[in-house]
């Protein structure tokens, strides 16, 4: 049996130092600040799903059981509606539409022009949006009445 690096270090961690490392590892610079323009990334060509090893989006968040109140209100808000089709778009290709694994946010074109459409009854709150946004536009808070996946195996 092959043992993982990090099995390892959490034995360590745990075993010799009673969960109380002396030392933290930090990050110099935040998630969002990593993000690249789409003129400087290549274009990433995903296969299809095939429905055996790969599903679509929105099958998997079916699976994840996710669950809001209709009446609630989105709990995902942007601070200027504007900046993401007028900034992000045009620099980043709107990455909000790629970084959610929910498919959450998506362009959608309308009489008015593009706009930022948000889909918070697919929002499985893993944060992705508030740590990637590179503008710091999008603001996650917790959804009224503990709505969100529900995971009943767990």
């Amino acid at each position: 049996m092959v043992v993982g690096a990090g099995y390892v270090s959490n034995g360590q961690s745990t075993g010799l130092f009673g969960g109380r490392l002396p030392f933290t590892l930090h990050c110099r610079r935040h998630d969002a600040e990593g993000l690249q323009p789409a003129a400087a990334s290549r274009k990433i060509d995903y296969p299809r799903p095939d429905g055996v090893l790969s599903f679509d989006r929105l099958s998997s968040v079916h699976l994840a059981n996710v669950g809001h109140r209709e009446d609630q209100p989105c709990h995902l808000r942007l601070a200027d509606p504007t900046l993401p089709v007028r900034d992000n778009l045009p620099r980043y290709a709107e990455p909000a539409q790629r970084y959610c694994p929910a498919g959450v946010y998506e362009i959608v074109a309308g009489p008015a022009g593009e706009r930022l459409q948000i889909n918070g009854q697919n929002c499985l709150h893993c944060k992705s949006c508030d740590i990637k946004d590179p503008a710091g536009n999008i603001h996650w808070t917790a959804p009224e009445g503990g709505g969100g996946p529900r995971y009943p195996n767990m």
